[in-house]
Parts: structure tokens; sequence; C-alpha cells
């Protein structure tokens, strides 16, 4: 049973500013429906069910559509002017979060069904073990498509490598990342200012800032999804259809 104010020092980083080229459509990916509801819309009601106080939206692809929807409830907006990746996303927050010190989730908006227990395990795994950053993972028989993730000879996380990125030898990796994250609040922004973007996308990486922190020494550690259901995002027409049937079948 975890205490009334167990969320109190946590705020919740959404990113929800891509426009999903895969989704053919010209509204925000987030915005898609599954159920009659927005993607994202499934996320934030799961953050605000847990009493996180504060919430902040990262939007930007026609992003007042974004605004629109969520107006009425109290969250705080940052834009990203530029997609230039996750990490350049979260740097966006850095003002706006500059006093705050605890627990920062970065989480996915197109990730409708992670669910209030897989992110309260997240959260006390990562005060557990004092950690400076935790990664949530899930283990897939077919991984294509997600960043691997890299242990070291002792099993400790040495690195998440994006798929683009990754050799042959990686590919072969079942251990993946979901792109959910918990983040102390003081060591977040300083890693991801050296984050930088030579990469195949030419994108700044949140996930270079795990690898930045274990350099430095610092732990890491990581939290596996019990169901790999629960982490599936939407980058396509034909995933959405996807969790449509993972969600009828929930309802049945």
């Amino acid at each position: 049973m975890l205490r009334g104010n167990y969320f109190k020092n946590t705020c919740a980083v959404v990113l929800a500013a891509g426009k999903g080229k895969r989704m053919k459509s010209n509204i925000p990916k987030v915005l898609h429906k599954i159920g009659g509801r927005p993607i994202v819309d499934y996320l934030v009601s799961t953050l605000e069910n847990l009493k996180i106080p504060k919430i902040i939206l990262v939007v930007g692809y026609k992003k007042k559509m974004v605004f629109d929807l969520f107006k009425q409830r109290e969250f705080e907006f940052v834009e990203q002017k530029k997609l230039l990746g996750t990490g350049h996303a979260v740097l966006q927050t850095e003002d706006i979060l500059a006093d705050f010190r605890g627990e920062i989730l970065v989480l996915c908006g197109d990730v409708p069904f992670l669910s209030g227990y897989t992110i309260k395990r997240l959260i006390r795994t990562h005060r557990k073990t004092k950690a400076k950053a935790t990664v949530l993972i899930a283990i897939l028989d077919r991984p294509k498509g997600y960043g691997r993730i890299v242990r070291r000879k002792d099993g400790s996380l040495e690195k998440i490598v994006e798929e683009k990125d990754a050799s042959e030898k990686e590919k072969k990796i079942k251990e993946i990342n979901t792109g959910s994250f918990c983040f102390n609040s003081k060591f977040l922004f300083p890693a991801l200012e050296k984050v930088k973007k030579d990469n195949q996308q030419g994108e700044y990486y949140l996930t270079d800032a795990i690898e930045i922190l274990r350099r430095q020494n610092h732990r890491i550690s990581a939290v596996v999804a019990k169901d790999p259901k629960e982490i599936m995002g939407v980058n396509s027409i034909q995933q959405l259809k996807l969790l449509e049937k993972l969600l009828a079948n929930k309802k049945k």
C-alpha cells in the first residue's frame, strides 16, 4: 500500500511533440484514437489517477490541438520548436524544472497502456536502489524496431543502442528499451547538456544520457515490464489497429 504522498516529489514529462510520419495523417500522432479516446489521454489519465502532482506535456507539431484537448486540466505545456529527438524534447523542460528536486518520469505519449502498477514499480526500484536513472525494459522475442539494452559482463546496464545504430550482434539482443524512464532531477539536465547528435538520425537521444551517467560511475537501474503488451507504442496505422484489438480483448 502506497502512502498518500508517495509521489509528492515526482514530476512526469510526457513526450507528445511528434507528427508520426507513418501515420499518414495531419494530426499529431498522440491524438489518434483507440476506442474513441486519444492515445495520449490513456497515459495522462493513469498519471492523474496516481495523483502525480506535476505533469508536463512536451508539444510540437500542431501543438494547439494537444493544448485544446487538455486545457481544462492542470497540466503544464512546453514547446519543442524543432523536433530534434527525445533528449532535446526533455531538455525543453529545464527552465520550468530548474527548482524542482525529486524524480522526473519521462514517458512516451504514444504508449497508451502503461499501467499505474508498472509506473509504481519503476519509481520504487529507482528509490530502493538509489539510482540516478532507472529504465523500464521489456523482453521481446521479436525486438525489431526497438533500442537494445547492452549489459556489462557483471550484468549491469552499460548503454542503450538505438536499432539504426546497433551492430549485428547488438540487434540479436532481446532486452529492449521501452522509452519509459525515471531520473534524479539533479543529474538529468547536466547529462542532457552533454548529449551529441552524432548518430544515424542526427538527433539528440535521451538514451545517450544513460550512457553518460554510467560513464560517470552513477548507478543505473532497470525494471522489466511484466506484460510486454503494456509497452507497445503507436508508430504506424498497423500498430494503431493492433492496439485497438488489444483494447477490445481487454473489454471482453
